[in-house]
């Protein structure tokens, strides 16, 4: 697919990955409609993209919240035109071991609420963005390309059974939306990042850093401008759906 003059969508996208994605995706003069939960907190993705000649726009919405995203979507829609593409990146972590003992003495164990803060934004808000993406893809007949942001601790991480679960479950729900989709020309792909160089993790104390370094066979942690790049290639791509790009530095898990 050129994107050029085409619609989209970036959840999560006013910092890390999804500030990443949009900057590099706007260098091919997209129309890009930009979702975060505060819609001040994308302005500064906003003018990095409209300066590298694409035509962005902030919007704020709650990607657990059926009708916001609903709202914002056709919204953009209405202001930029059919929709091409939509990449679910917006996440959180709350992580903790599923229980906690020490010394034999029970100490705490991972709360309902954190378990499900982590499944109503990584998950339900993924299948939302994805499910009203499908539905104006198809009403409007563009064929288009939808990414899910899944991660290298869907093959299971320590200390994060929340998470883990959810970014399993955003890679398996590409290869069935692939599947159902296709016939209507959609394609859908995951991108599972390892450890990437975002504002999180550039905030980790230098040893830290060069622990997690040397867990990676390439002796280093990855760039958001790398995870940009694989998702530019799913967009040109015609032939590539139904699978995840594991872009972890040959790193498993």
């Amino acid at each position: 697919m050129d994107i050029e003059n085409k619609t989209i969508i970036i959840t999560g996208a006013a910092r890390g990955l999804g500030a990443a994605m949009a900057k590099h995706l706007a260098k091919q003069k997209c129309k890009l409609g930009l979702i975060d939960l505060n819609k001040d907190d994308i302005a500064g993705t906003v003018e990095a993209c409209s300066s590298l000649g694409a035509e962005a726009q902030a919007y704020a919405a709650d990607v657990t919240n059926e009708n916001d995203v609903g709202t914002a979507y056709r919204q953009i829609v209405s202001d930029l035109g059919p929709l091409h593409g939509s990449i679910n990146n917006a996440g959180i972590t709350k992580d903790g071991l599923l229980v906690k003992f020490k010394d034999g003495e029970f100490v705490k164990k991972m709360s309902l609420e954190d378990w499900q803060a982590v499944i109503n934004v990584n998950l339900t808000g993924v299948f939302l963005c994805g499910r009203e993406a499908a539905q104006l893809m198809i009403e409007s007949g563009t064929k288009g390309v939808i990414i899910n942001i899944s991660s290298i601790a869907r093959h299971g991480n320590f200390g994060q059974t929340n998470y883990s679960a959810t970014k399993a479950g955003v890679q398996s729900m590409a290869v069935v939306w692939a599947k159902e989709l296709s016939r209507y020309g959609i394609r859908v792909n995951a991108i599972a990042p390892g450890f990437i160089n975002t504002e999180m993790v550039a905030g980790m104390p230098d040893n830290v850093k060069e622990k997690l370094a040397k867990m990676i066979p390439l002796g280093r942690i990855g760039e958001p401008e790398e995870v940009a790049q694989a998702a530019e290639f799913i967009f040109q791509n015609d032939y590539y759906s139904g699978r995840c790009i594991d872009l972890d530095g040959a790193q498993r898990m």
